[in-house]
């Protein structure tokens, strides 16, 4: 009697990044257009872009097996930037593709490295939950940016830390924010969230919902709030370049440092670091740091008063 044939179990990868994938175009101008107005940019570039998708390039340029769960169109941008994942090492056996467009993004770059964005998602819906084999993975830390709230939701079961890069308030950020380990925001959500513009009070109230919380404040660092507990990491220096993709890599690099076991203090310091070092170049996608670049930033000492665009 012959037996059954073994299957081979999930692939272990030490983060698995679930949510959104676009293509950027992005664009260096010298000022923001007026209207009417048509401006020539001084450059121009085109790569892979989303929350999700960065923090996963991120997390592989790190040195840490990524994955990605979301989608991408089989249209050219689909393929452009597929290949980008893989050529990244991105496990990318829980990208969906379809007939649906890829979203695009316009990116506008000014030359203090601040950005305006247009995006356009069209007919392209959110995945259902059996769209991928999530079982395909097993993953250390789960980072969800709430773009992909059913795929998310499948995996909030999964006994390993989970985290929210929460950018801004949509209905996938607020059905996820109280079931993660680690809420990660904006300054933007923060504010959302709240109804008003206060950091240290919004922190304190989202204590009450996440465990541990975090919020970027762009140029003044970021504060954290977490067992009774609470502080403050001042903002690298930095001359921006593209502020675009900072939130991203801090994000990447926080789950990263998860997995690898990084205390507090230097999770925190890894992070905001990650974040830095993306604004030194054009894109999101080419500014996402590598083990070298990244280093560079995390012996720097923070200060009060220069900027870090996380958000």
């Amino acid at each position: 009697m012959g037996f059954p044939e073994a299957r081979p179990g999930p692939e272990r990868v030490d983060v698995l990044c679930v949510g959104h994938a676009s293509y950027d175009l992005v664009f260096a101008i010298p000022h923001h257009p007026a209207a009417d107005e048509k401006l020539f940019a001084d450059a121009h570039l085109n790569c892979g872009g989303g929350p999700a998708a960065n923090a996963a390039v991120t997390v592989a340029r790190l040195g840490y097996r990524a994955a990605f769960a979301g989608y991408l169109g089989r249209d050219l941008y689909g393929q452009l930037h597929a290949a980008e994942l893989e050529a990244e090492g991105v496990d990318t056996r829980c990208l969906a593709r379809g007939a649906a467009p890829t979203p695009v993004s316009v990116v506008l770059v000014k030359p203090d490295g601040s950005r305006a964005l247009v995006c356009h998602k069209g007919a392209t819906a959110v995945l259902e939950a059996y769209a991928v084999n999530l079982a395909a993975l097993d993953a250390r830390v789960l980072l969800f940016d709430g773009h992909e709230p059913r795929l998310s939701a499948a995996l909030l079961a999964r006994p390993v830390p989970k985290v929210l890069d929460a950018g801004s308030l949509h209905p996938g950020a607020e059905a996820l924010m109280s079931r993660v380990d680690y809420l990660v925001c904006s300054e933007k959500f923060a504010r959302q969230w709240l109804g008003e513009d206060h950091p240290e009070r919004a922190a304190e109230r989202l204590a009450d919902i996440a465990p541990a919380v975090v919020i970027t404040l762009g140029e003044r660092g970021l504060i954290w709030r977490t067992a009774g507990e609470t502080g403050r990491l001042p903002a690298f220096p930095i001359e921006a370049v593209d502020t675009t993709g900072a939130g991203d890599a801090l994000h990447g690099a926080f789950a990263a440092g998860l997995a690898a076991g990084l205390d507090w203090p230097d999770l925190l310091r890894y992070a905001a670091a990650a974040g830095a070092a993306c604004c030194e170049m054009l894109g999101a996608r080419p500014g996402l740091p590598d083990v070298a670049r990244l280093n560079r930033w995390f012996h720097r000492t923070p200060t009060p008063h220069e900027s870090l665009p996380c958000a």
